[in-house]
């Protein structure tokens, strides 16, 4: 479906859609509204596996073969037929992993067998090793299975023609695994997202430069590279580009015309007038808005050209924060990945958190392990310059805008950075 005439009717003129209101902007509905306009990438390629970890499949993955490929035991011990189980059975031979055995197994005999072994045909049961007293080449069980006891059955972890992998699968380590055990080396996948992004503000100073006085160093393009880095996308660093329009100008075409994705931090804020906000204007079809939430207020999207653009407050945690709330799963719908949601689930907080209605926050939190049970305590104070609070946390503690202060012991949702796929 196409949206962009609605994009360019909200960027020109906000109050032609109900309910729209650009300076009271909730984070469930700027979610919304930037989903509604983005669209898969297109182009495919083939890609061998060992280079799959983090790509999203193109194309359904199915099994060519069943797996496992043959009934085999699932450990060390004797392979016989169930109903001579009360009586002394003659060892007639060993099954090994990749060398089975061969020939018919009389009556009252049984075949000595290791994990992974072919099961000898007629054979219905296998019994573990330390169940057995063996004697005079002949096995006594000590302890009889169940029928069909400690046979993995051919097929039974994956079915020939079934669908194992499905398109818009984000590949991890297991699926590589996974592939390989099908024989499959190859899958189709879509192409790398090009995602380019630059600093703005006359005050910020690459890392390795001397600061001036009223300079800082630029930690956002950082930040970035590593959280886009993480998301498998192509990243293509531009620097910090200073408050000249002719730059700022050069910088964010040429990124426009060469990626699919452009992210900017700084120069976005709703009411700033700065060189960013008239060249977005000029350009392109670019939201302003005001988001209900701590830190991170200001925030833009829209399209330049056929590019996506978000623009990011420059504080350093609203840097973050912003990216993980919203242009991170924008990123990975982009990419065609089909599972979205962010994992979150309930625990005490062990902190006093200070919060006012109204808006909703994401406190920095460390998730830790208190016996038996999951907690969270805060990691101080809040302040959205005080990067080191991102470097603590392991997690993010969400606080609805109903939310008002909690004390402490206080049950709180939290949204894992990691562990959690």
């Amino acid at each position: 479906m196409n949206n962009q005439p609605l994009l360019q009717q909200l960027a020109s003129n906000p109050s032609c859609a109900d309910d729209y209101d650009p300076n009271a902007m909730s984070v469930t509905q700027a979610r919304q509204y930037i989903q509604q306009f983005l669209s898969p990438v297109q182009d495919t390629e083939t890609i061998g596996i060992k280079q799959a970890l983090g790509r999203t499949l193109a194309v359904a993955v199915t099994s060519g073969m069943n797996v496992p490929g043959h009934n085999n035991s699932a450990m060390d011990g004797f392979a016989f037929r169930h109903a001579e189980a009360t009586q002394p059975l003659k060892i007639v031979g060993t099954a090994f992993a990749g060398n089975p055995f061969s020939g018919e197994l009389p009556t009252g005999a049984c075949v000595k067998i290791m994990t992974g072994a072919v099961i000898p045909p007629g054979v219905d049961t296998v019994v573990m090793q330390e169940h057995t007293a063996t004697e005079n080449g002949k096995v006594t069980l000590l302890k009889t299975p169940a029928v069909g006891a400690n046979i993995r059955l051919t097929g039974e972890d994956i079915a020939l023609g079934q669908s194992v992998l499905l398109r818009g699968h984000q590949i991890q380590a297991a699926d590589m695994g996974l592939l390989a055990s099908l024989g499959i080396a190859e899958i189709q996948v879509y192409r790398r997202l090009k995602v380019a992004f630059f600093s703005t503000g006359d005050e910020l100073v690459s890392v390795g430069q001397p600061l001036q006085t009223g300079q800082i160093y630029d930690s956002n393009r950082y930040s970035l590279w590593g959280m886009l880095q993480a998301l498998g996308t192509d990243v293509h660093d531009l620097g910090n580009v200073a408050d000249n329009p002719a730059a700022l100008e050069k910088t964010l075409l040429d990124a426009a015309a060469a990626h699919d994705v452009v992210i900017t931090s700084g120069g976005v804020s709703v009411g700033e007038a700065d060189f960013m906000k008239q060249l977005l204007a000029k350009h392109g079809q670019v939201l302003f808005w005001k988001i209900n939430m701590k830190p991170g207020r200001p925030l833009a999207y829209g399209k330049i050209g056929q590019s996506h653009y978000f623009g990011l407050p420059g504080n350093p945690v609203s840097t973050m924060v912003t990216f993980y709330q919203f242009v991170q799963a924008a990123l990975k719908s982009l990419m065609g990945v089909s599972a979205l949601t962010q994992p979150a689930f309930r625990v005490e907080c062990v902190s006093a958190i200070k919060k006012a209605a109204g808006r909703t926050e994401f406190q920095r939190g460390i998730l830790f392990k208190d016996g038996e049970h999951w907690k969270v305590k805060t990691t101080g104070e809040q302040g959205s310059g005080i990067l080191s609070s991102m470097s603590q946390a392991n997690c993010f503690i969400v606080l609805d805008e109903s939310t008002t202060a909690l004390a402490a012991g206080s049950m709180v949702e939290v949204q894992p950075f990691h562990g959690i796929c």
